[in-house]
């Protein structure tokens, strides 16, 4: 089975990182959007505690029902632009950062731990990436949110930037909840490339590996269930930080005013709803992250090899 492309010493240029990382944003953010809505719609749902919760599969599937039903199948990709732009220029951003951090570091320090580099090198670029394109993110998730057509807040990109702008805050407005998504970001990020790398490395070593099926997907399916699993509860509190602002009340399920900050948040979330209420979506999020994280590694690879391939053929025999 070929080497990963992404690991430090495989020769991919600044260039080919950005076309294909972007590329791999691209596709992935379009096959895993309606996933994507259903889990900022759960993660958005406020029940007391003291309350009995329907179990996770009764609530993705009523969610779900509720979405088709009110606002049809064009609801299932609600925020599909804004969140394209921010696929495109994270996975752009994201990819073309780890390897040149990867390199450097195998340069400054070429007998260092390969895990201890591609958790440095995956938690640096998720960080940059997520700084750049936050801006987006944070319209992703209030698209997707508005859930009543006659609470309707936002009817477009620009008018949603514009309607921040002038009413939170200017550029402040466009950061909230960056300090929980950070928290998640780093150590999410830094281990889904370091469970990669090293899985891939492993399925090199193993005989007729070959033969498995699309061997980056699997890589790349399980490195993003275990990192997503681990920093689940940052997401959550992320998404409630989100859509707090004036006009909170148009988003969610009653989502209360939270407290700025991610640790204060996370505590009146716990007094009020318990762990369940850390881990709202969770299902439905591993299901959307092990085949966004194989789609997206996936077409990253072979994104890749297409662009070798015609480069090859291009050259005089």
């Amino acid at each position: 089975m070929p080497e990963s492309h992404l690991g430090s010493k495989s020769e991919v240029t600044r260039l080919e990182s950005i076309l294909c990382g972007g590329m791999a944003g691209l596709v992935s953010r379009f096959v895993v959007s309606p996933l994507d809505v259903l889990k900022i719609r759960l993660q958005l749902e406020v029940h007391d505690r003291k309350l009995r919760v329907k179990q996770p599969g009764a609530a993705m599937i009523r969610t779900a029902v509720q979405i088709f039903k009110t606002e049809g199948i064009r609801g299932f990709w609600k925020g599909n632009i804004s969140a394209e732009g921010m696929y495109v220029m994270y996975g752009a951003v994201e990819f073309s950062t780890y390897k040149a951090i990867n390199q450097l570091m195998n340069q400054f320090s070429p007998n260092g731990s390969d895990k201890v580099n591609h958790f440095v090198s995956g938690s640096a670029a998720g960080t940059f990436a997520t700084c750049m394109t936050y801006p987006l993110d944070l319209l992703r998730t209030r698209f997707a949110a508005q859930q009543n057509a006659s609470k309707q807040v936002y009817f477009g990109v620009v008018q949603a930037i514009k309607h921040i702008n002038s009413h939170e805050g200017g550029l402040r407005g466009f950061y909230r909840g960056l300090g929980a998504t950070l928290c998640s970001v780093i150590p999410n990020m830094g281990l889904f490339f370091m469970i990669y790398e090293e899985t891939r490395s492993l399925m090199n070593q193993i005989p007729r590996v070959d033969v498995l099926p699309a061997p980056e997907a699997s890589a790349g399916l399980l490195a993003g269930s275990l990192s997503k699993t681990i920093v689940f509860p940052f997401d959550t509190i992320r998404k409630r930080l989100q859509v707090q602002g004036p006009s909170r009340e148009s988003f969610g399920n009653n989502v209360p005013e939270y407290p700025s900050g991610p640790m204060r948040c996370a505590k009146m979330v716990l007094a009020n709803e318990g762990v369940r209420g850390l881990y709202k979506g969770y299902a439905v999020s591993l299901i959307k992250s092990a085949p966004s994280s194989a789609v997206t590694v996936w077409t990253f690879e072979n994104s890749l090899d297409l662009i070798r391939f015609f480069k090859n053929a291009e050259k005089p025999f």
